[in-house]
């Protein structure tokens, strides 16, 4: 059945063209605006005489097109490609079918995405929506504004496109594509004479026309880049030659479009990089956009030491070498892999979870256009066979209260085999890194934040792995974590503006991970021989034992034994690292024989003989002060044979902290039989004063009787606790209980995930002595950056210990709701407890400069 014939409004124009059908998207490429509504305005004027549905999509800072529309929608670019397409998106499925659609220019885009690339994905996801809507769409571009390749891709998706030049005083239409029609003359160009449209039918008239409309054009070398090439090309210009508040203004465009929107990270990066800087990033970027809050936190703490009038930070640290895949790639991968519908049934809240299943199986079997294929395998002939690691850096992470700790993937790729091998080894990584924008468990980090609908894109940050080949292996000498502000202080001498670093051997995942049974060095840093262990003869226990490395042999990841390391012809500088231990030496003097030298991997002769602590110390204080705000780093530390010492800062970000210098007050003298705990230091949340309305309590001994999969299953209720009841302004909850919270073994603790106990007030780490869960101090890690961005309070109890007491039969006492809150969980009750706590006037509260902890209620 043939389709209905719908008007241009110009009779003329329909003549040449067959008439328009539903589903047909015209796109208008022209030399001046007016020259758009002057196609316009008829169609829109036919449709309003017709009683049709006419919509315009206003969005740029031109003169309106339209008046007579039936809707007009305003909409802002500026949000984003994603917010812009996909509000665009959830008008075209509310209007429905048959509406007839006017957009404004779509080359002001550019201002607002800064390439030609999305506004050709832009094209290509609405376009085919707008035709299975059986709509009529006019687009207007502004011809010499775009690339050759952009021109083709939309050319390629819409069903008409035609261009329309005044020559010699009259306009011409030379239609290039008409989808579905032919008529001998149709391809020619037409002038317009009044209201008819006639073909230029002769050669010699046809020749002077086309070759005039040709020579007149822009250079046709320009129009083959983006306008993204063009605008950097400018800006290498104004570096060269431009007055100063020329170079301010390029470096204010650029930011936009490359660096930051959040206007606080934005103002950093106005204050701090300069058009040079700019144009470095550009020249090390794949694809284009924003290089992602990751990659700008790294970038700028660099800046910001290298202008520090007292450290010559350019002598202490390692030059980064990183590339960044800029975040339109990211797009483009969906767009291009048809995921796109997808993304936008998954913004919807009951698309949210479901949808995001969808789509992290589709980026996971995606594949890359052939020119984003082609850039990652010159960049990784640029790197050879070095390791490299590809790291997130999404737009909204590490900015001011959203680091996204852990919530992304990052990869380690060895990087050995042949180039084939080796781009198919970094395509799968980046695959991963861009499905992980899809996990449950970074949804529900962005929903607990409130950032559900925001836009978020993922950028790559790509680096070469700081450290040195050792025979089979690769790793740099130590790598840490550090905290600007200590909020974690464990005794009441040390300052809490003075920070902390958590430091390992080999790669940094051991310092930013919680790793079952093994210990990164944690030092306060203007105390560092202070450890936060009550025993000294728990050194040997609560230090690292294994290292993280790469294998070269195997081209992977592995974990070696530090006596496996520290005993090879690893140049590694033992001497700065390890101290003897004496501790397990008794038992063999007592036998009568001779004690086996023994190391302990301690980093105490760092620490104390050298001046590390003291650099760390400025060196944190210095992006403090830049930043207005704590702050959080990573980095590695590789020490060369005459002793020198090269820092490598490999990530910089804000550090939320909170409750400091609330006043709180605690009883003169409390009723002892009505203390549930209390504890000197291991608490990390600083002052609080908490009146919890639950008690979630996990009993210990109860639990270490449980099966492997009835601890699972028991994480679970406690994960369906925390999202339905506990709530940190509704309903304030304590979660206490055995060992570590959100562990991977189970027998050490509670194997939840921070989603399902993120939503508590505060959490209680128990150490019990009827098995091995014990608490970890995991400060600077992962866990960590959630509980202090979430607000939640920590404490790590040590019954029996000076200081700490814990009445673990008091919840025995209380009535149990867990049958209540969760029918059917009543086979657990022995062991987990719901317990309404608010008549009792519980009251948790802590004191950071007192370094106390106290839990106790008012009455019985």
């Amino acid at each position: 059945m043939e389709k209905q014939r719908l008007s241009t409004g110009l009779d003329g124009l329909d003549r040449v063209l067959d008439w328009l059908r539903p589903g047909d998207n015209v796109v208008w490429s022209v030399d001046d605006l007016e020259h758009y509504q002057g196609f316009v305005r008829p169609f829109a004027r036919l449709a309003a005489r017709q009683g049709r549905r006419l919509v315009y999509m206003r969005f740029a800072r031109h003169a309106p097109l339209v008046e007579c529309a039936a809707r007009t929608y305003e909409l802002d670019a500026n949000r984003g490609f994603e917010s812009f397409t996909g509000r665009i998106h959830e008008i075209v499925g509310a209007e429905g079918e048959g509406a007839f659609y006017v957009f404004d220019c779509l080359s002001n885009l550019l201002s607002a995405w800064a390439t030609d690339l999305m506004v050709g994905n832009f094209f290509r996801v609405t376009c085919p929506y707008l035709f299975e809507l059986d709509t009529v769409a006019y687009f207007g571009l502004l011809r010499e504004s775009h690339s050759f390749k952009t021109i083709d891709r939309i050319r390629e998706t819409t069903q008409l496109m035609l261009e329309v030049h005044s020559f010699e005083g009259r306009l011409h239409v030379h239609p290039l594509k008409v989808d579905g029609r032919y008529s001998p003359t149709m391809f020619l160009p037409h002038v317009r004479q009044g209201e008819s449209f006639e073909p230029v039918a002769d050669s010699h008239r046809a020749t002077r026309l086309l070759a005039g409309m040709f020579s007149r054009g822009a250079s046709r070398d320009s129009r083959r880049l983006d306008y993204w090439d063009r605008l950097f090309l400018r800006a290498g210009d104004i570096a060269r030659a431009g007055r100063r508040e020329e170079q301010a203004a390029m470096v204010d465009q650029l930011c936009r479009v490359l660096v930051a929107r959040e206007e606080r990270m934005l103002g950093l990066a106005r204050r701090w990089l300069g058009l040079d800087d700019l144009l470095e990033i550009k020249s090390r970027m794949v694809g284009t956009g924003f290089i992602g809050g990751k990659a700008l936190g790294m970038l700028l703490a660099r800046s910001i030491l290298r202008a520090d009038p007292e450290t010559d930070w350019q002598e202490q640290l390692e030059p980064h070498d990183s590339f960044f895949v800029g975040s339109d790639v990211f797009y483009s991968f969906l767009v291009h892999n048809g995921l796109w519908r997808t993304l936008m049934r998954q913004k919807s809240p009951e698309g949210y979870y479901e949808a995001a299943r969808e789509l992290r199986e589709g980026m996971r079997l995606g594949e890359f256009p052939a020119e984003v294929r082609g850039e990652f395998s010159r960049m990784l002939d640029y790197f050879g066979q070095y390791p490299i690691i590809v790291r997130s850096s999404s737009l909204l992470e590490d900015a001011f209260g959203n680091a996204f700790a852990g919530k992304y993937k990052s990869f380690f790729l060895v990087n050995q085999g042949d180039p084939d091998q080796r781009l198919e080894a970094f395509e799968t990584a980046v695959r991963e890194v861009f499905a992980s924008t899809m996990s449950e468990e970074a949804l529900a980090y962005r929903k607990r934040r409130g950032l559900d609908r925001a836009e978020e894109q993922m950028a790559l940050l790509v680096q070469r792995v700081s450290g040195r080949y050792r025979g089979d292996y690769y790793y740099p000498d130590l790598a840490g974590v550090g905290v600007s502000f200590n909020t974690f202080v464990w005794n009441k001498g040390l300052d809490p503006q003075a920070g902390m670093l958590r430091l390992v051997m080999g790669l940094g995942t051991r310092a930013v991970d919680r790793v079952e049974g093994d210990y990164p060095r944690i030092a306060a840093l203007d105390d560092p021989m202070l450890r936060p262990l009550k025993d000294g003869t728990d050194l040997r226990r609560y230090s690292q034992r294994d290292v993280d490395l790469l294998n070269l042999r195997r081209n992977a990841l592995a974990t070696l034994p530090v006596s496996a390391l520290l005993g090879a012809d690893s140049g590694l500088p033992a001497g700065l690292f390890c101290t003897a231990d004496t501790s397990g030496g008794e038992n063999t003097r007592q036998r009568g024989q001779r004690p086996a030298r023994s190391w302990v991997l301690t980093f105490d002769p760092l620490l104390e003989s050298t001046d590390f602590c003291l650099t760390m110390r400025r060196m944190l204080g210095c992006l403090e002060r830049a930043y207005s705000y704590p702050v959080d780093i990573e980095f590695t530390v590789n020490f060369g044979p005459g002793g020198e010492r090269r820092i490598n800062l490999l990530q910089c970000r804000p550090l939320q902290t909170r409750g400091i210098g609330l006043a709180v007050q605690f009883p003169e003298k409390p009723d002892e039989g009505r203390v549930f705990f209390r504890s000197e230091g291991n608490f990390m949340g600083g002052n609080l004063l908490l009146r919890p309305r639950l008690l979630v309590w996990v009993d210990p001994a109860g639990y270490s009787g449980l099966s492997l999969s009835g601890k699972y299953e028991l994480a679970r209720l406690v994960g369906a606790l925390g999202r339905n009841f506990a709530h940190p302004e509704n309903c304030p909850a304590i979660l206490a209980g055995p060992g570590r919270w959100g562990t991977t073994t189970p027998s050490l603790g509670v194997p939840v995930s921070f989603s399902e106990i993120g939503s508590f007030s505060a959490l209680a780490e128990v150490a019990f002595e009827c098995g091995p869960a014990v608490p970890e101090l995991s400060f600077g890690t992962h866990f960590f950056q959630d509980l202090v961005e979430s607000g939640v309070f920590y404490v790590a109890l040590f019954p029996g210990q000076a200081g700490c007491s814990l009445d673990s039969g008091w919840p025995l006492r209380l009535p149990n709701r867990l049958e209540e809150c969760l029918p059917g969980a009543g086979a657990y009750s022995g062991v987990l407890r719901v317990c309404e706590v608010e008549a009792t006037g519980l009251t948790l509260a802590s004191d950071i400069i007192g370094q106390r902890v106290l839990c106790w209620r008012e009455r019985d």
